[in-house]
């Protein structure tokens, strides 16, 4: 069965795409661009030159909460923009009203949610779940089955390591009164989470800072210090060669 390619979307020059997939109304995709097959890309999505979509992947689709959700839409998110020579993997999910940055990778398995915005050179691991509003800088790597959590922002050249849990509500859903308190982690420039470690609401993560395999961070972090343990406390000073240049 040929793909479904709706009459008003644009389609550069050499762009393949595979069977099955469908390209809804008024989406733009630029030259070069692979689509596999059953892809669907929704409505005015925009996919930058040599960007490559996996199998199977969902591009660009609304959000639809929950009845019980905390989240509450009056009107559609405006189209999602993915730059040029992007990957995004097979099976991966990207939500309406999120922009990813130049030649980043979303590996397989992986969803976006909306309101995120994804900059340049970073990679959302296999598996990831990055939920709405969120801010994920250049050069940053989230690896495989992260969770990171709405209104978290990781700067520039931050590095998370597999399985860690960034987490928002104190109150974990028995008021009204938590939603004027919802805060996720700041991870600022060039820090780094080690695997499974936990992120309590609002914690600051300073500059340079490295999180040990494992730890739980009740407190804020200060730049370049090395934390480890539950609950997580300094150890001592991250060494000078291991600083970003």
């Amino acid at each position: 069965m040929s793909a479904f390619i709706h009459d008003t979307a644009k389609i550069g020059e050499g762009v393949t795409i595979g069977r099955n997939a469908v390209i809804l109304a008024d989406v733009e995709i630029a030259e070069g661009v692979h689509i596999g097959h059953n892809v669907v890309i929704h409505e005015g999505a925009k996919l930058g030159r040599g960007t490559v979509i996996g199998d199977n992947a969902v591009v660009g689709r609304q959000p639809k909460p929950a009845a019980t959700s905390s989240l509450s839409y009056s009107k559609p998110f405006k189209p999602l923009e993915i730059g040029e020579s992007c990957t995004i993997g097979a099976g991966a999910v990207l939500y309406a009203g999120s922009t990813i940055g130049n030649k980043t990778m979303v590996a397989d398995l992986a969803s976006i949610r909306e309101n995120c915005r994804i900059g340049s050179f970073s990679l959302i691991g296999r598996g990831v779940c990055v939920e709405n509003d969120v801010s994920i800088g250049d050069y940053t790597k989230v690896q495989s089955n992260a969770y990171i959590t709405a209104y978290t922002t990781l700067e520039d050249y931050v590095f998370i390591a597999p399985c860690v849990t960034t987490t928002n509500d104190n109150f974990m859903g028995r008021t009204k009164e938590r939603f004027k308190f919802m805060k996720g982690a700041h991870v600022k420039r060039g820090a780094r989470v080690g695997g499974n470690s936990i992120l309590l609401p609002g914690i600051v993560i300073g500059e340079e800072a490295f999180v040990a395999a494992g730890s739980v961070v009740t407190r804020d972090v200060p730049p370049a210090k090395l934390v480890m343990g539950i609950p997580a406390k300094v150890v001592r000073d991250v060494p000078e060669e291991e600083m970003l240049k």
